[in-house]
């Protein structure tokens, strides 16, 4: 029974690896090519994440936002602004151009002036979607879901066939070490196999985390797991917008919150519904990456009187659970070093396909030459 588990766990192994090989390589190349997206578009911007003068005062965010709309009509109302601790530094607003796509604009909040209008964010963007659908939302989601599903199952049975069935030390020395005295075969064996097997866990949680963004089903169910209610949107009860009464100032706000938390250097506002909702709502974090935080806490403001609203303990959970799983799926999860092993595992995910075909492609050419060698002449 043993063997036959083996042979069949072998045969899976093979046969959907190299099914799947081509699309795999490119879903963990795309992802890993975004990992560090956050920290190539504050290179982009350089010099521009900085005002030229701090000054006594910094404009109200109304008037910051009114000023995005007048200097780019044709763009939606921008998403939302990050502002920071530092005095020194620029907001940014993310912002969408019909015509040349995703866009982050740099602002000096002492006068108002459009520092930088920055497009590398649209690299990423267009690449997110590689990543997700081929740039083909629909049949294209469906696609890469399923090779991701198979991918998983492969890593499994990889996990199955190689972990070690006795405990001595030669067998633990051939299943999690490699020999690097060996012939590039045996050594793209070995790397397969072994270094495989070490970040095995880590490209399971990157492929389950990329499957509940990807389910809304499975997203809503992780939700209700852990203490929140997805039939339910946190902002469902709070209040529309009011342009009879006058908005409370959201820099005192922004204020308010650097001083009570210390550990909160970045605020991300939301800003697209700016003149529809009755409330400011935020996140409060260490680092605000593009979908994800770092160490963040969501809060929502009444727009008229400044005071914190009460969220329910599911709306605040249904947010919390978004942020958990995009944090993990994007390494945000402990800051720089945390993008730093997410990207080497989604590097060693890409080679994996390519290693694996490279170790069938030679067995099948040394039976190919056996047979020759035996055939009768």
């Amino acid at each position: 029974m043993k063997s036959s588990f083996r042979k069949i766990n072998s045969t899976l192994h093979l046969w959907l690896g190299l099914i799947t090989a081509p699309l795999v390589f490119f879903i963990c190349l795309t992802g890993t090519i975004i990992v560090f997206s956050d920290e190539i578009m504050e290179l982009s911007a350089g010099k521009s994440r900085y005002v030229s003068e701090v000054k006594e005062q910094k404009i109200p965010v109304e008037d910051l936002v009114k000023i995005m709309k007048e200097k780019f009509p044709n763009r939606k109302n921008p998403s939302y602004m990050v502002t920071y601790r530092d005095p020194e530094r620029t907001v940014r607003f993310n912002s969408y151009d019909p015509e040349i796509g995703l866009r982050m604009v740099y602002v000096d909040p002492y006068t108002g002036e459009i520092i930088k209008d920055d497009g590398t964010i649209y690299f990423f963007y267009i690449t997110a979607h590689l990543h997700n659908s081929l740039m083909w939302h629909g049949a294209g989601n469906w696609i890469i879901d399923i090779a991701t599903i198979i991918f998983v199952m492969t890593v499994i049975t990889g996990l199955v066939f190689w972990w070690p069935r006795n405990r001595s030390k030669k067998a633990l020395d051939y299943a999690f070490t490699i020999n690097r005295k060996v012939p590039f075969r045996r050594l793209n064996s070995d790397l397969h196999r072994v270094i495989g097997m070490y970040v095995s866990f880590l490209i399971i949680v990157l492929s389950l985390t990329g499957l509940i963004i990807a389910f809304n089903p499975f997203f809503n169910f992780t939700k209700d797991v852990f203490g929140g209610n997805s039939s339910i949107e946190w902002n469902e009860s709070l209040a529309s917008a009011d342009t009879e009464r006058q908005s409370y100032p959201v820099n005192t706000i922004f204020d308010e919150i650097f001083k009570d938390d210390p550990g909160k250097k970045e605020i991300q506002l939301y800003t697209y519904f700016d003149d529809k909702w009755g409330f400011y709502a935020l996140n409060a974090a260490k680092r605000i990456g593009l979908k994800s935080a770092m160490d963040n806490q969501f809060m929502a403001f009444d727009r008229y009187t400044g005071m914190q609203l009460n969220l329910t303990p599911e709306a605040l959970a249904n947010e919390q659970t978004d942020n958990t799983v995009w944090t993990l799926h994007t390494g945000n999860w402990m800051g720089l070093w945390g993008k730093v092993i997410t990207f080497f595992a989604g590097l060693i995910a890409s080679l994996l396909p390519v290693s694996g075909f490279y170790i069938w492609w030679g067995k099948r050419s040394r039976n190919r030459k056996a047979r020759k060698l035996f055939s009768p002449l």
